[in-house]
Formats: structure tokens, C-alpha cells, sequence
């Protein structure tokens, strides 16, 4: 029977190596979910919370970073998650996973391109580690011929037909029409069918070697961060829209509704066994070996950091 150590029993142990004592190395990403949940921690808004420093990527920069262990706390795929557990644990609140907001394989409107013909076109990801590639994966297992390219690229580039088939995040659920582009497959549905669990797209990690005590500040401030953004939305709207660019406000609005929901304050059991369930199956089909015995120790207090 897994054993969660209760929070704050433990001292911290293990300290961050030439870097500023007391200072979180913060790293998210630009889009509006994760802006509006930031805002308050990173503006100063919540009490005794550590100091922080952040840095805002792309997510398949965000898995590079933390692979590379220069982030101290980071949003991560979870796909990727599955090759950090021995450096990171996942925090309760900040993530995104729930149901209708899975990433869709797209193709150009009128052309022949189908799920059945996968194995024989090119098909545009946002990241080798994304959860979106990784669904694709257990989707059509088997040999595909994937191009990695940025995620703001993949509708141009489908469109265009530099590739057959794109798999499309973020707001490309709400604008991929505006490219001429249909949906052959939501693979978020596909998993919620399959599964019965919600879909667990990305959460936040925090390094293991900060120790529990610390581990716990970060994981309570998060909370309390996202729970400021809903309590006063208005708070954070020059911050998400600053890095939203030039996203259409409706838009930006629509994917903060999408992506932050009731398990962004705490995945709760649902959540966490939804994240399980996806560690397990990529583990069983060989992508990531082992990933299906480490399910037990994933969060900071399921065991000693």
C-alpha cells in the first residue's frame, strides 16, 4: 500500500547547487492558462511565498529545461514526466488535465488524408516529449512519420501541405478552422473513451533535491495562486494578455475557461489516478520503460523526497 508522508514532516535536505539561496527557479509557459495561474505568485500577491524567478517557454522547451535540471519548479508534459522522476515530483495544484480539452489531429478540409493512412504521411508534432505526441503513440502504435515543429507552426504548416496532419494544442482547438483545417481525431476524447479518466496534458514539477518542507511551500503557494486568479480575474488580465500576443480575446478567454478547471487546484483522486493510468500504459507498451513501476512515488509527499 503506497505511504504518503504527511506534509511538514520532514526537514528539508539537499540544497540548490550556485544559485541565489531562497530564490525559485520558476519556468511556465506563455499561454493564458498558465499566466493567469502564475500571476499572483510571481507579482507578489501571496504571502510567504519564496521568492521567485521566472522564465516563460514553449512547452517543448519547458521538458528540455527540466530534463537538463535547470528549473527548480516547471511545467512539464507528462509524458515527459515519465523520464524525470528521479530528479522531480509533481506538485497537487497548477496542472492541466480534464475532460473535452485533449489535443486533435488535424488534416486539410477536402483532402484524403484519414486515420487509417497515418503510417503512410507526415504528421506534425509539437514536441517529441508532449503528451499530444505521446497520445498519437498509443493511438496508432507503430512507426509514424512525425515532424517536430513548434505548436504555433503546426496549422500553417498542415495548411500549406508541407506536412499531411498536424497534432494541435492550445487554442488551435479554437481556431484550426480559421487554417482550413477538420479534425480526424480527438485524441483527448479517444483517451477519455478508452480510458474513462480525464486527460492528464501537463503538470507542475518541483526538484526533489529542494526537500520537502520546501516542496510543500511551493506546492501551498501554487494553490493559493490559482485560487487568487479565480477570486479576482481582473488581477492578471494585463499579464495573460501581454503574453497571449496577439491571441484574439475571446480566444484567450476560452482557454483559460478550458484549461483551468477544479483540477487545477488539486487533482484529487480522480486526477492523480488519471495521471497513474497514463504512466502505466506508456510503461506497459515499452515507450518508456518502467515509467508503470514508479506510480506509487510520482507526488512530493508520497514518499521521502
Amino acid at each position: 500500500m503506497r505511504k504518503r508522508v504527511r506534509r511538514g514532516d520532514r526537514a528539508e535536505r539537499g540544497k540548490r547547487a550556485a544559485y541565489s539561496p531562497g530564490t525559485i527557479r520558476l519556468s511556465y509557459s506563455p499561454c493564458p492558462n498558465d499566466t493567469f495561474i502564475f500571476h499572483a505568485w510571481v507579482s507578489g500577491g501571496i504571502p510567504d511565498a519564496p521568492p521567485v524567478k521566472e522564465t516563460l517557454l514553449d512547452i517543448d522547451k519547458l521538458n528540455q529545461l527540466a530534463l537538463a535540471e535547470r528549473a527548480d519548479v516547471v511545467k512539464v508534459s507528462f509524458h515527459a514526466i515519465g523520464y524525470l522522476l528521479d530528479r522531480y515530483a509533481l506538485l497537487h495544484s497548477g496542472g492541466a488535465l480534464g475532460r473535452g480539452c485533449g489535443p486533435l489531429l488535424v488534416a486539410r478540409e477536402g483532402s484524403d488524408v484519414s486515420v487509417a493512412r497515418l503510417k503512410d504521411i507526415r504528421v506534425a508534432i509539437p514536441g517529441e516529449l508532449t503528451t499530444a505526441a505521446l497520445l498519437l503513440r498509443l493511438m496508432a502504435p507503430g512507426r509514424l512519420q512525425t515532424v517536430t515543429m513548434p505548436f504555433d507552426e503546426i496549422m500553417p504548416a498542415v495548411s500549406a501541405g508541407r506536412v499531411e496532419a498536424g497534432v494541435i494544442i492550445h487554442e488551435g482547438r479554437f481556431t484550426y478552422p480559421d487554417f482550413g483545417l477538420v479534425c480526424l481525431r480527438d485524441l483527448g476524447d479517444w483517451w477519455e473513451a478508452t480510458t474513462g479518466h480525464p486527460i492528464p496534458l501537463g503538470g507542475i514539477a518541483v526538484r526533489r533535491s529542494l526537500g520537502v518542507e520546501m516542496a510543500e511551500r511551493v506546492d501551498r503557494t501554487v494553490r493559493a495562486s490559482v485560487e487568487q486568479a479565480w477570486k479576482d480575474p481582473e488581477a492578471s488580465r494585463a499579464y495573460v494578455d501581454r503574453h497571449a500576443q496577439e491571441m484574439d480575446p475571446k480566444v484567450c478567454r476560452e482557454h483559460i475557461a478550458l484549461y483551468v478547471n477544479e483540477f487545477t487546484v488539486d487533482y484529487g483522486e480522480e486526477g492523480e489516478e488519471a495521471i497513474r493510468q497514463l504512466l502505466r500504459r506508456v510503461g506497459r507498451a515499452g515507450i518508456i520503460p518502467g515509467a508503470d513501476l514508479h506510480t506509487g512515488g510520482i507526488f512530493w509527499d508520497d514518499n521521502a523526497l
